[in-house]
Parts: structure tokens; sequence; C-alpha cells
């Protein structure tokens, strides 16, 4: 089974970075998993998903609870709760497109609530900063689970 981790945000956007924090330590920590740099999303993680099994995608996302809460998603998520203006082309609207191309991996979305997204700063809240760790088990989780 090919899974394959897309990281996507701006670590440059404040908690925007958080995809990308967990990336880094997924790479640091698990350097045989499959987890590619997805940046900021759009129709450029079109390509990411083909040929796989499994997908799971890790960004920030707002208005979804409380600040660094993790949640996933195994259906598509709420296009508000990964606006537009933060990646051009919001992973929902990725997803269902990827859909009707005809990708049919299973797609599952790790999301950290980011809350506001201050731009051009490298620096996280401490809440999301804290969720890092969260985040990277259940990615590792969804990694390493069996076909349903």
């Amino acid at each position: 089974m090919k899974v394959r981790v897309i990281a996507c945000g701006n670590p440059y956007m404040g908690n925007d970075g958080a995809g990308f924090a967990v990336m880094e330590r997924l790479k640091g920590e698990h350097p045989g998993i499959d987890v590619v740099d997805g940046g900021l999303g759009g129709f450029g993680l079109i390509p990411l998903m083909e040929d796989c099994d499994r997908v799971v995608i890790v960004d920030a996302s707002t208005g979804m609870g409380a600040l660094g809460e993790v949640r996933i998603f195994r259906e598509v998520p709420s296009s508000s709760l990964f606006p537009m203006s933060l990646h051009d082309f919001g992973i929902a609207e990725t997803i269902a497109f990827a859909r009707e191309i005809g990708i049919s991996a299973e797609i599952v979305v790790v999301a950290i609530e980011g809350g506001e997204i201050e731009a051009f700063s490298q620096e996280m809240s401490p809440e999301v900063r804290a969720a890092i760790p969260e985040a990277v088990r259940m990615v590792l989780e969804e990694v390493k689970r069996e076909e349903d």
C-alpha cells in the first residue's frame, strides 16, 4: 500500500506553518515515511496524490475549535475551515477536483487549528507549537493503519 503524507502551509505566516513543522518532525524522526512538502496547497497537490492508495494531508485550519486543537477528517472537510485566502485554492476544493479527475486514493486530513494567521512571522503560537506532537502522532496512526 502506497501512503504519502502531504504537508501544507507557509512557515512565514505564523500558525500556518503547522503543517510544515509536522513535516520537518516526521522527516527527522521517521525517515522511512513518504512525506512531501505540499507548499501552499491548491492544484499543486494533485500530482502528489497520483498513484497513492492513501494520502494524509496535514495543514492548519481556521474556525474549527480552540487554538491548537487537532482534528482528523475522513470526509472532505468544509472549505470554510481551510480558507482560500491562505492557499488560493482550498483543501476541500482540491480534494473535490482530485475525485473529479479520477484520483481514488483514500484522503485523510489532519488539521491543526491555527486561529488568526499572522503574516510575516516565523513564530507559531504556544498552543499550535504544543499541538505538533499530537498531529505527528495522528499522522503516524494514519500511515500505519491497515486497510479498512
